[in-house]
């Protein structure tokens, strides 16, 4: 059962059956709702504890079993969610991500190992016809390969195969059945290759529950799900990108073209680690020479000659320019109105005049401070993105 939010706040619960009594799992949130996929999501962590929990029994050692529940939970409910329909595959999905999970740990000759799988759910020659829609090529493995422990016990598992522009094709039985190569990878631009269009356009031609899971050369693991949501594995725990909720929060204060190409631009920032903050302003001229403390540049002659270059164009433009990415991973807070046209970048927002808003470092009273003028979001340096509105903190990712 669900719970509709009231008074900004956001609710979703499910009963648990358990042998020592009922529960309610609650999940609870400010301001945001829960998108369909973190409903579903919940739901199947109701599941995966139910399972656990009658699982141990035995009063003397229930510490242990506290800590075995709690440690396994997330992981459970990820194979669960992605074993969709098929309900034997649940063990064989859990032993892939075990095992990319330790790879993510292993370096080769300096760099992090990066590698990736596209797990199809229709039959082989159904898939194969699919990819030939697509520009992309495809290799067969005769006789198709097992994915055991011992599967990447050669470099060439994680050199050729890299999880960016080359991926192995499996079943959901694990057997690798081959690979496939996508053509235009080189030729889009730094977002669409961190977004993984490619992986995308291929898994809505690879059956209804079909995923692809990569090592990143962050040494995190993304398992990607139709038609936008990735899950991510960062620093021993499971986030979840989902889009929808940006696209909620953004929702009428920004164009919807340029508000997709904004959410996979500030996705690829939390990837590579580039930190930034965006204002998405409230009020079609709002006077930002009144929130202004300076800019990264100064009064540097050459950096206003090149902001103006840039000036008033919007979002779509410069990412297909190549120049949106660059522009907010330089220094400084970017400001576009909510025809998503770029106001001005690489200024300081003057945080004296909402000293209540001094919550924490620069980056984020600059954030607390600028969502009073409108909606901000912004991407830490460590990798996490966060929603501010009127001055608070609603929503973090990763």
């Amino acid at each position: 059962m669900s719970m509709a939010g009231t008074k900004g706040l956001h609710a979703f619960s499910k009963k648990i059956k358990t042998d020592a009594g009922d529960y309610l799992l609650v999940l609870k949130r400010a301001d945001l709702p829960f998108s369909d996929t973190e409903k579903k999501f919940g739901e199947e962590l109701a599941g995966a504890f139910q399972v656990l929990y009658n699982g141990f029994k035995k009063d003397e050692h229930a510490a242990h079993y506290r800590t075995a529940l709690l440690s396994s939970l997330m992981d459970v409910t990820i194979a669960q969610y992605l074993r969709h329909e098929h309900r034997r595959a649940f063990w064989s999905i859990q032993r892939l991500i075990q095992l990319l999970k330790n790879l993510s740990y292993q370096r080769y000759e300096g760099t992090p190992v990066t590698t990736g799988f596209i797990i199809y759910r229709h039959q082989l020659q159904k898939f194969r016809s699919a990819c030939s829609s697509l520009d992309c090529t495809w290799k067969d493995f005769r006789p198709n390969v097992s994915i055991s422990p011992g599967f990447f016990k050669s470099p060439l598992t994680y050199r050729l195969i890299d999880g960016l522009g080359t991926y192995f094709m499996s079943n959901i039985n694990m057997r690798v059945t081959g690979m496939v190569k996508f053509g235009n990878y080189g030729v889009h631009d730094a977002v669409d290759r961190l977004t993984h269009r490619d992986t995308f356009a291929l898994l809505k031609k690879a059956g209804k529950g079909a995923f692809a899971v990569d090592i990143t050369f962050s040494s995190e693991l993304e398992i990607m799900t139709c038609p936008d949501k990735i899950f991510i594995w960062r620093k021993g725990g499971w986030s979840l990108f989902d889009p929808s909720i940006f696209r909620s929060f953004l929702a009428g204060h920004l164009d919807a073209n340029e508000l997709e190409l904004l959410i996979l631009t500030l996705y690829s920032l939390s990837k590579i680690r580039h930190g930034t903050i965006v204002l998405i302003c409230d009020q079609e001229a709002l006077d930002l020479d009144k929130l202004k403390k300076g800019s990264v540049g100064g009064n540097d002659s050459i950096s206003r000659l090149l902001i103006d270059q840039v000036k008033d164009l919007k979002i779509s433009t410069l990412k297909e320019s190549g120049q949106l990415i660059r522009i907010l991973s330089s220094d400084g807070m970017t400001a576009f109105n909510k025809h998503g046209e770029l106001i001005d970048t690489g200024f300081i927002i003057d945080t004296s005049k909402t000293p209540d808003l001094v919550v924490g470092g620069g980056r984020t009273t600059a954030a607390s401070a600028a969502s009073l003028f409108g909606k901000v979001i912004k991407v830490s340096e460590d990798g996490p993105i966060e929603l501010y509105e009127k001055g608070r903190l609603v929503y973090t990712f990763g």
